[in-house]
């Protein structure tokens, strides 16, 4: 009722403003004067609480004349005023932010920070980070906007007509920064040289100081920026040493030189250590975080949690000593949060489901699935969480729920066409997809798709394999099925589905056979984790390319194990409590490997 009576009165006072009625202010912007009322606006705003309080003569009716905004923006500061709502666009927002800023209005600077941020893209979050630093109280939204240039780099490149018009000191901030995300070092140096070549005239002298700058912190004259021993060394020499720009500047002679040093001795046996060597290798952070969770350490559960730090290839421990061990488990990540579900601990089979915060590191369990789950195959569709068929102590699923996190319930869904146990499943295109598994009897060829307008399992085109512990997700527009157990041995070979023809073909093999492992996709690379390879649990990890269908090893788990189950979280504010500390690192592989 309160509400209402105030909602009222407001009506009422704007009404007599418009019929200009009992004003005793003018306010006038460009040539428009505005008739108000002293007592509303000291009610919003400061500022003309001061002023009106202040700057006032005895005349009935008083003046006062607002230079450098328009009329348009100071009617929505009245009508903001006079407790109407006022409409947030593109067009308005940096004006009116200006406008409440000076009138020192904050519910409205809040609502335009509110609006900026919910419309941040890689075509205006370089103009919403610069607009906000003249603004100390929108300190929050800039570091967010100057968060998501970092993280963006690639798509900011692409889009953005902002970048080109970037001041020399604010690139060379952004370029600087440890969580600049970029698939390849490369990347920034082509990035420097179309900035440049957007006005050659006067940004060409630029070039020594985009790649280094002088430093006091370190003991080399140079402050490294791009990142040179990261590039391949056929690009260094052919597109960097070779470039038009750095061939015509004599400040960048002695960072080419240093940089080919550097590149040189990384590629000898026994690279010596060096600040220099350091800076020029030193690894950006990754926007993308891998998580290993739980799984099966040679005889026993674990609840080892580790990340993979994609740019540094290493492993850090995550693990918080009061979480339970868990194996053969579903992990997967929905609206920024892990969602652990099912499994077996070696004498209990799991119904209960557990949330990761990754910002505040902490668990918490939310509803239980309707059926105890362990060989569980988990997928996310549409914002809604998915656990297929799984083994329940008793015997192999065939049925399926899928859960809501706005309701925190499951609900039943169609249960698929063949029970199966450690089978595996993603989704794509609108569908999700679980291949191979286990029957309790065979290894399963078979694959089907649930239609969740229809509600309906669907059998597709059988695998060229059986794969009992087989590790499938979705990888561009494909879905791919790789290693897992035949029935006579554990499996290197992979293949891929097409749903627009239904046909599956073979891809590259694996290095290592491996089955009941953890897969997803980093950095657009697919990445295998762990899982059993005959003889026992193992610790190593590969991934594969599509573009030139290429597996390679990286970085080993510190423990081996199998049954493991793995998601990726991304975009968070501060990545580096999941990382190897950069100030750490050494470039002897063998030391980054005991980080």
């Amino acid at each position: 009722m309160e509400h209402k009576i105030s909602e009222t009165a407001f009506n009422v006072f704007d009404e007599v403003r418009l019929q200009g009625e009992h004003t005793d202010v003018i306010i006038k912007v460009q040539e428009t004067n505005f008739k108000v009322h002293k007592i509303i606006l000291c009610g919003c705003s400061p500022y003309f609480r001061t002023l009106f309080s202040t700057q006032w003569t005895n005349v009935e009716e008083q003046f006062y004349d607002i230079p450098g905004m328009s009329s348009n923006t100071m009617s929505l500061i009245i009508q903001y005023a006079y407790a109407r709502p006022v409409l947030i666009t593109e067009e308005n927002v940096s004006e009116l932010l200006a406008a409440a800023d000076q009138f020192l209005i904050s519910d409205l600077i809040e609502a335009c920070c509110q609006f900026l941020e919910a419309n941040l893209c890689p075509e205006n979050c370089i103009g919403a980070r610069m607009l906000t630093e003249c603004f100390p109280s929108c300190f929050v939204l800039h570091q967010k906007a100057r968060l998501y240039v970092l993280q963006h780099f690639e798509q900011v490149l692409q889009v953005s007509e902002e970048f080109l018009e970037l001041p020399l000191e604010h690139l060379e901030e952004i370029i600087a920064q440890d969580e600049l995300n970029v698939k390849q070092e490369e990347m920034v140096f082509e990035a420097i040289v179309r900035w440049i070549g957007h006005a050659p005239g006067n940004r060409r002298k630029h070039i020594a100081v985009l790649l280094s700058k002088a430093g006091q912190r370190y003991k080399c004259i140079m402050l490294i920026i791009v990142r040179m021993g990261l590039m391949s060394p056929d690009y260094f020499m052919t597109d960097v040493r070779n470039n038009a720009l750095v061939l015509d500047s004599e400040a960048c002679s002695d960072i080419v030189i240093n940089a080919m040093k550097v590149i040189f001795d990384l590629h000898m046996e026994e690279p010596a250590s060096s600040e220099l060597i350091n800076q020029l290798t030193r690894p950006r952070l990754p926007y993308e975080i891998l998580l290993a969770i739980g799984g099966w350490s040679v005889s026993n559960p674990t609840n080892e949690i580790e990340a993979y730090d994609t740019k540094a290839d290493c492993w850090v421990n995550m693990t918080q000593e009061d979480e339970l061990p868990r194996a053969y488990h579903g992990s997967v990540v929905l609206d920024g949060f892990v969602y652990c579900l099912g499994g077996f601990d070696s004498e209990n089979y799991f119904s209960s489901v557990r949330k990761f915060n990754p910002i505040t590191q902490t668990w918490q369990e939310v509803a239980p699935m309707y059926e105890r789950r362990c060989y569980v195959s988990v997928a996310v569709l549409d914002g809604l969480i998915y656990a297929i068929g799984g083994f329940n102590g008793y015997g192999r699923l065939k049925t399926a729920e899928r859960y809501n996190t706005n309701t925190n319930q499951w609900t039943m869904i169609a249960p698929m066409n063949v029970r199966r146990s450690d089978a595996s499943s993603t989704s794509l295109q609108g569908k999700v997809y679980i291949c191979g598994g286990f029957t309790g009897v065979e290894c399963l060829f078979s694959a089907e798709s649930f239609d969740p307008e229809t509600n309906q399992w669907t059998l597709i085109a059988p695998m060229r394999s059986r794969r009992s512990g087989v590790g499938v997700i979705s990888y561009g527009n494909l879905v791919y099925a790789v290693g897992g157990f035949d029935g006579a041995a554990r499996l290197r070979s992979a293949e891929a589905y097409n749903p627009l023809n239904d046909t599956w073909h073979d891809i590259r093999s694996m290095i290592n056979p491996r089955s009941n492992f953890g897969i997803e996709v980093v950095d657009d690379q697919l990445v295998v984790v762990g899982g059993f390879n005959g003889v026992g649990t193992c610790r190593d990890v590969e991934c594969y390319d599509r573009m030139t269908n290429e597996w390679d090893e990286v970085c080993s788990m510190s423990i081996s194990r199998s049954a493991v189950s793995c998601c990726v979280i991304s975009g968070l504010p501060d990545v580096t409590q999941y990382v190897v500390d950069r100030d750490s690192l050494e470039t002897s592989d063998d030391e980054s490997d005991s980080d």
